[in-house]
């Protein structure tokens, strides 16, 4: 059984451009189950799916005369004479493949379709080989929404998170599956895994894949260790500026390296920068960056996460696809944890609480209104006795 996801009607819509589909994101994030789905859509029987995890393709794919690679799609009854479409998952086993792509779609008109488990290799190989005709998507952990989804849990979907306000009988009915979100994050597997116990084994197994499957694979770290504890000690700091300086003396790693450490960490889907909220882009700059990381679930199994620390980190990542993500900053202090820019344009501060109360409320909207924002919203965890005038984050899907 495939379970939606919010990715695949605009994976669908991209069917009928004339461009080659690419989706990229962390590994097992659900790429493969994607783009199986994506392919069984495409309505005509002259299509294939390979995975390039298999030796013998890899070998197929690395071959430089292009024509061979042609013949081997042949072989498979892949009829090129007529439109014809390739699925090609884990591209980044091949470096090569982004100009072999671009052959075999200028000269035969081939569609294709391509996964690979780190925008790092897509986006520095696909810039030039594929310019103007790929189109790039990437696939995230599930959202809340999708974990009641795969959970089979009915639930009210929204357009916004403003229309997430508390309601005892949603509360009651959805608040342990919610729970259980905030642990263990949005990694399919884990979702449909039974069992603590169990869903901390598959995470830690993906972390393990990631560091060395990924990291391995896509970069010339020499000193994996040295890695391993930064990513622990960025877990330990969810929420708080990025201090390099203060990074690089933990670890004993220079600034460079742990600058490129942080780079490639966020361009292979693991942690995100945060930027400041400002309409000064050199002030932006200034204050630097709030880190988080896309799964709750695997940055607990690096670190063991506050309550605080796992829910405005889990609160992150519910309210990233509802529009432009910042936080904002006045001095040395964080006064508002997200500033939500919707499609309309509209700046909304928006306040992380395990226990709103009305005083946090007037404080919020007080400072919203100095600051020139136009609404501001208490995002709560749990309901405060003879308070429900905020938002909660179990109802944001």
């Amino acid at each position: 059984m495939v379970f939606p996801r919010l990715i695949f009607p605009s994976l669908q819509q991209a069917l009928v451009t004339e461009r080659v589909i690419v989706l990229t994101g962390m590994r097992r994030v659900g790429k493969t189950t994607t783009i199986r789905w994506l392919l069984e859509q495409i309505p005509t029987a002259n299509k294939i799916y390979l995975d390039l995890e298999r030796l013998d393709y890899r070998q197929v794919f690395q071959d430089p005369n292009y024509e061979a690679v042609l013949g081997f799609l042949r072989s498979l009854n892949l009829d090129v004479e007529q439109p014809a479409w390739v699925a090609l998952d884990e591209i980044q086993y091949v470096p090569n493949l982004p100009s072999v792509v671009k052959y075999l779609y200028d000269t035969d008109h081939i569609k294709f379709l391509l996964t690979g488990s780190s925008s790092f290799y897509l986006k520095n190989l696909f810039t030039e080989s594929l310019a103007g005709r790929k189109l790039l998507f990437e696939l995230f952990p599930l959202t809340f929404g999708e974990f009641l989804d795969f959970r089979q849990v009915p639930y009210r979907k929204i357009n916004s998170p403003l229309e997430a306000v508390y309601d005892p009988h949603e509360y009651a009915r959805l608040q342990p599956y919610y729970e259980e979100y905030l642990q263990f994050g949005g990694m399919p597997d884990a979702v449909l895994t039974a069992g603590a116990a169990d869903k901390q084994a598959v995470l830690q197994e993906i972390y393990s894949s990631y560091i060395n499957i990924d990291v391995r694979t896509l970069a010339d770290f020499n000193r994996l260790p040295e890695l391993q504890q930064l990513l622990r000690i960025l877990a330990s700091r969810i929420g708080s500026k990025v201090d390099h300086t203060k990074l690089s003396t933990i670890t004993g790693l220079s600034r460079p390296t742990v600058l490129a450490y942080l780079e490639f960490l966020e361009r292979t889907y693991m942690i995100v920068r945060l930027p400041a909220f400002s309409a000064s882009q050199d002030r932006v700059a200034a204050q630097g960056k709030k880190l988080y990381f896309y799964d709750t679930g695997i940055a607990n199994t690096l670190s063991r996460l506050s309550e605080g620390a796992a829910y405005e980190n889990t609160l992150f990542n519910q309210l990233r696809p509802f529009g432009k993500l910042s936080y904002l900053s006045k001095g040395s202090q964080v006064e508002i944890d997200f500033i939500l820019e919707n499609l309309a344009g509209e700046a909304i501060a928006m306040e992380a609480k395990t226990h709103p109360t009305p005083d946090e409320e007037r404080r919020l909207i007080r400072l919203a209104e100095r600051l020139g924002l136009g609404r501001a919203y208490l995002v709560g965890r749990y309901p405060t006795p003879d308070y429900t005038r905020f938002l909660w984050a179990g109802s944001i899907h």
